[in-house]
């Protein structure tokens, strides 16, 4: 089970190739006003390349012109000086907001890098694959030669299990890859990953290789009253804090898929 954003997003990113065209600004950012590691991520990465960020938050149209303050990974963003554009979801579903302010960012003289939700295009699906191999590098040290069958993560923006089920696809490992969408739908993401897959030209049916279940529940960053007492109880009785957002409801995804399909 993935339960670390932060390093989840930094492998999407570790392939992007904004450095080898010397921009002068790095990724338009477009993502969830909620707490989302994938952004804070690149806004830290950016902070130390000497690069300005620039994030596109996505909020309700009531909140669009006030302060989003310091909440979540807004705090870490602030900290780090990104530029901060909070547009509505109605706009968000309307407009190609990134190359809006990518034009805009051209005319100021600046050269900039766009990276998408997630940083899930074809580019970032290799930190993934490499995510992958590493973990099988890892069994062969540490395992005794003993593998599992089943990975399980959640699925926001669909880089994860594109990257996760094309590795285990073509290494060794071989395990079934079950995601858990905490937004849109199934049809949604095996469509989407399915053209990341024929990005990298790899020759294979998206649905072959990796089954995604809904778990969006009530809907993004909003839980059930089952959802938190789950995740407060599974700290509670072994001490891993699972995010509502993601790890969360993935987990509580995966335990009731497992009673109702044992």
């Amino acid at each position: 089970m993935e339960t670390n954003d932060s390093t989840s997003k930094a492998k999407a990113l570790s392939f992007d190739d904004f450095l080898s065209k010397k921009p002068y600004s790095p990724p338009s950012w477009a993502s969830h006003l909620k707490p989302v590691a994938s952004k804070a991520t690149t806004a830290v990465a950016a902070k130390y390349l000497n690069l300005d960020s620039y994030l596109i938050l996505r909020t309700s149209k009531l909140l669009v012109g006030k302060d989003p303050g310091l909440t979540g990974n807004l705090l870490v963003e602030r900290f780090v000086g990104a530029h901060i554009h909070l547009i509505s979801k109605e706009e968000y579903a309307k407009i190609a907001l990134t190359n809006v302010l990518k034009e805009q960012l051209i005319k100021e003289g600046r050269r900039p890098y766009v990276i998408p939700v997630g940083g899930s295009n074809s580019l970032g699906t290799w930190g993934y694959i490499e995510a992958m191999r590493e973990i099988e590098e890892q069994l062969q040290i540490t395992s005794n030669g003993v593998k599992f069958d089943d990975i399980v993560v959640a699925c926001g923006s669909g880089g994860t299990i594109a990257g996760l089920s094309l590795g285990s696809w073509l290494g060794a490992l071989k395990a079934k890859v079950h995601a858990f969408c905490v937004c849109d739908d199934p049809d949604y993401f095996y469509d989407f990953v399915q053209d990341l897959i024929d990005g990298l030209q790899a020759g294979v049916n998206a649905r072959d290789i990796f089954s995604i279940i809904n778990a969006k529940g009530l809907g993004y960053a909003m839980n059930t009253s089952e959802e938190l007492k789950f995740v407060m109880e599974v700290a509670a009785a072994t001490g891993v804090v699972l995010d509502p957002v993601y790890s969360g409801k993935a987990a509580y995804g995966m335990m009731k898929d497992m009673a109702e399909n044992p």
